[in-house]
């Protein structure tokens, strides 16, 4: 097992699967065995689907040896958040509710992932159903996933095992999902690169639903070229998902390596009250960030977000309540004693929640959304902190719980802006700090080019977690 091959990027390894340097079967041999040797500690995974795996690695290395390369993700080994679902393959979502439950078809990132010659590792762990409070019980039918930079402490939620894996090299990359924070949160607890699209830019078709008019799938990853490369692949209109928008695909690789000199940065170092709460080694990385854009030529500008964090919140909280008790009504009614105790407590959210509030929240969204919007348009991007905290230790169930909910996420999943978990490096206890960087609508090329230009001139991505 070479551990050059298990940490490569996906842009490493597509270069050298391309000029056949690098088998597919390779590759994927490595990261079994990966999975084999750590994810008992870890537990990344719900289920590891080993056999269709190697004959799509067959496949990948027989179309490749014979010319016929699809791109930059052919024979590449990814995983999934256990809520897309996958055709002939058990989709539960970490809940007792669907342990029998196999879908008939692919969610739709996945077939897209497919055409480009990916290869599927198996179905990555999740808080159940895809959702929760921030909470973890411990009393779901499988074991938390745990970050791999402490073995101790929290992944952040709900993508758990999407972030665990690409850190701890269980996978290549992987894909979560994101209603308030659940792929760029995972991502800043263990040292990754996490986007959030802007909604509408993936179809959700395939991926069991939380909350209709806030969930975003998208890519967990080692490297912002990662990203770019599984963004690309995965974006595109889809009329099976009605909150799909049919906006043009941009190769998000071409403008990658331009820079940020002659760009306008919003920087939100006041964040009012809330900022007191975020920890010193998050400000410090922000300002890092801040430091380096400046010297590659970017200008800085001090904004600052058009309301509180805590008005996106709340009205997040009653929209996420109401729609998700909408989607999980049947089950709750008749099953909540399968439930965990996180899903119960928000299901108990909902349906407290009267019909006057919902419909004032999303007034109020529009309202948030308009002048975000605003903010938006006045720069090229904004950086801003993403996860207040570094990840908590599982031991400590108040500080997870305010891992989640002290975050600057909310904002843009109100907004439905593109914005991204860049990893700033690490705190004195060696858990990776965090920042975030927003685009305009539809201009994830812009969040991924000043994400890259920051990356290439500092050291993060050549440090792995210890396993």
């Amino acid at each position: 097992m070479s551990a050059e091959r298990y940490h490569l990027s996906v842009g490493e390894a597509a270069r050298l699967l391309q000029a056949r340097k690098l088998s597919p079967v390779e590759l994927l041999e490595d990261f079994l065995a990966r999975i084999e040797a750590v994810d008992a500690r870890v537990h990344s995974y719900l289920l590891v689907t080993a056999d269709s795996a190697r004959a799509s690695a067959r496949q990948a290395e027989a179309d490749i040896m014979a010319g016929r390369w699809r791109g930059p993700l052919h024979g590449i080994p990814y995983a999934v958040k256990d809520n897309y679902y996958t055709r002939g393959v058990r989709t539960c979502a970490g809940s007792r509710l669907l342990l029998d439950f196999v879908p008939d078809y692919d969610a739709a990132a996945i077939e897209s992932l497919r055409d480009a010659g990916a290869i599927l590792l198996g179905k990555l762990n999740t808080w159940e159903y895809g959702t929760g409070t921030g909470a973890v019980h411990f009393d779901l039918p499988f074991e938390p996933a745990r970050n791999p930079w402490n073995l101790d402490h929290f992944t952040g939620g709900s993508s758990t095992g999407a972030g665990a894996s690409v850190a701890a090299g269980t996978a290549m990359f992987a894909l979560g999902s994101d209603t308030g924070g659940s792929v760029r949160l995972p991502a800043a607890a263990c040292g990754l690169q996490g986007m959030k699209p802007t909604y509408g830019r993936v179809s959700r078709h395939g991926i069991l639903p939380n909350c209709y008019t806030l969930d975003v799938p998208g890519p967990l990853t080692w490297t912002v070229e990662d990203s770019a490369i599984a963004l690309r692949a995965m974006a595109g209109h889809d009329a099976r998902d009605p909150g799909s928008v049919d906006v043009p695909v941009p190769d998000y690789l071409a403008g990658l390596e331009r820079g940020v000199r002659g760009l306008r940065i919003g920087v939100v170092r006041d964040l009012g009250a809330e900022g007191e709460r975020v920890d010193a080694a998050n400000w410090q990385g922000i300002e890092d960030l801040g430091r380096v854009l400046a010297a590659q030529g970017a200008t800085l500008v001090d904004v600052c977000l058009p309301a509180s964090v805590t008005d996106y919140r709340q009205a997040s909280s009653v929209i996420n309540w109401t729609e998700s008790l909408s989607i999980h009504e049947q089950d709750f009614m008749t099953r909540a004693a399968d439930m965990g105790q996180a899903l119960r407590d928000k299901m108990m959210n909902g349906f407290m929640t009267r019909a006057v509030d919902y419909l004032a929240a999303q007034r109020r969204r529009r309202e948030l959304a308009a002048a975000t919007d605003a903010l938006l348009r006045s720069v090229d991007a904004l950086v801003l902190p993403c996860a207040f905290h570094t990840a908590p230790p599982y031991a400590d169930p108040d500080r997870v719980i305010a891992y989640t909910t002290d975050t600057a996420c909310p904002p843009f999943n109100m907004s439905g802006h593109p914005a991204m978990a860049v990893c700033t490096g690490f705190d004195a206890a060696g858990l990776p700090t965090n920042a975030q960087i927003v685009g305009r609508w539809f201009d994830e090329a812009t969040v991924f080019q000043v994400a890259r230009a920051y990356e290439r001139d500092t050291a993060w991505r050549a440090r792995r977690p210890g396993l």
